[in-house]
């Protein structure tokens, strides 16, 4: 049984870690933490949870976590994750960690985008990117894995089939993509108050934002050629679950048929990545690890639809599925 501590359990991403390991047959919650104001009975902070958690959020205390548990899911807010996670490692504990702190090689990049100075860049040097479709392998013999971010997910699982075959130009890709309210995290702001978001819809983060450079480092890695993205991220009155519409300007000829067969062949036999008939619905994947797949052309170019929800195969679902691989076990417990 694997033991599981979560770190950073009082927010989205904490909640719903909880809820997979609950149905994990091989997995254990084990020890929670928080910030101090947001401690208490799980129960008490989630609702959802009485009768069937009874554990504690608790301050993170390093010495009581000494050998009580062998994973840490890190569900800390950027920035704030590299200042503990190289203590997770010195306590022998595997550690899936959701901030962006450990995707970004290049820490000039990290420290342009998110205006700190990376602290931990020694276990940056040793993190694994954590999309299990492309990094499996390396995956399995990780002992620190950067999850991805939720927006980078979906739109690279949609390109990665053109970019791998060299099939689409590398400087003209395009993701437009629509998230739930569930991605701005728990704590309340006004942007993202009910009054503002309902029967709303708005663009944030133009040209800047943050997942970007994310996206143009793995799918670089995966072209084995430099890519250009330009991503647009939007926000709806919905609460999770992200639309991405990901265009791309084909090389050759292409035929729909040919299409078609490339997504199902480069994705055949992965548990949780299914290509559709028609364009896919967040309503579809919600509340799954599942990333549903529609490639077409429209007017000449090759154009990409995927859906995920943010906060499973975005977020806790695809790091749970990262600890299945680095403990060897079957990668869909938890998750079907």
């Amino acid at each position: 049984m694997i033991r599981v501590a979560i770190i950073g359990a009082s927010g989205y991403t904490g909640a719903e870690s909880i809820e997979i390991i609950l149905r994990h047959r091989e997995a254990e919650v084990v020890y929670l933490s928080a910030l101090p104001e947001e401690c208490g009975a799980v129960w008490a902070v989630f609702p959802q949870f009485k009768g069937r958690c009874g554990l504690q959020i608790e301050p993170l205390d390093f010495d009581k976590l000494k050998g009580k548990a062998d994973a840490a899911l890190c569900c800390l807010p950027h920035k704030v994750s590299m200042g503990f996670v190289p203590q997770l490692l010195d306590l022998g504990l595997k550690v899936i960690d959701f901030s962006a702190d450990y995707r970004l090689k290049d820490t000039i990049v990290y420290e342009k985008f998110y205006e700190v100075k990376h602290t931990d860049k020694i276990n940056l040097e040793k993190a694994v990117y954590g999309l299990p479709e492309f990094f499996r392998e390396k995956i399995k013999e990780a002992d620190l894995v950067a999850n991805p971010g939720c927006y980078p997910t979906g739109a690279l699982l949609a390109a990665a089939p053109l970019l791998k075959e060299k099939l689409v130009e590398t400087d003209s890709i395009i993701v437009n993509a629509v998230t739930g309210i569930s991605g701005a995290g728990r704590n309340p702001s006004e942007k993202f108050h009910f009054p503002n978001m309902n029967e709303n819809l708005f663009a944030y983060g133009i040209g800047t934002h943050r997942h970007m450079p994310e996206m143009e480092q793995i799918a670089t890695e995966i072209a084995g050629a430099d890519v250009q993205i330009l991503f647009q991220p939007h926000a709806g009155p919905f609460d999770r679950g992200i639309l991405s519409t990901v265009y791309c300007q084909p090389k050759g000829k292409t035929g729909g048929d040919q299409l078609s067969n490339l997504y199902s062949d480069f994705y055949a036999g992965e548990p949780f990545v299914q290509i559709c008939s028609e364009a896919p619905a967040v309503k579809d994947v919600a509340g799954t690890n599942y990333c549903h797949i529609f490639p077409t052309f429209v007017k000449g170019k090759i154009v990409v639809f995927s859906a995920i929800d943010n906060l499973v195969k975005g977020a806790s679902g695809q790091a749970v599925q990262n600890m299945n691989i680095i403990f060897g076990l079957e990668e869909t417990l938890g998750l079907k």
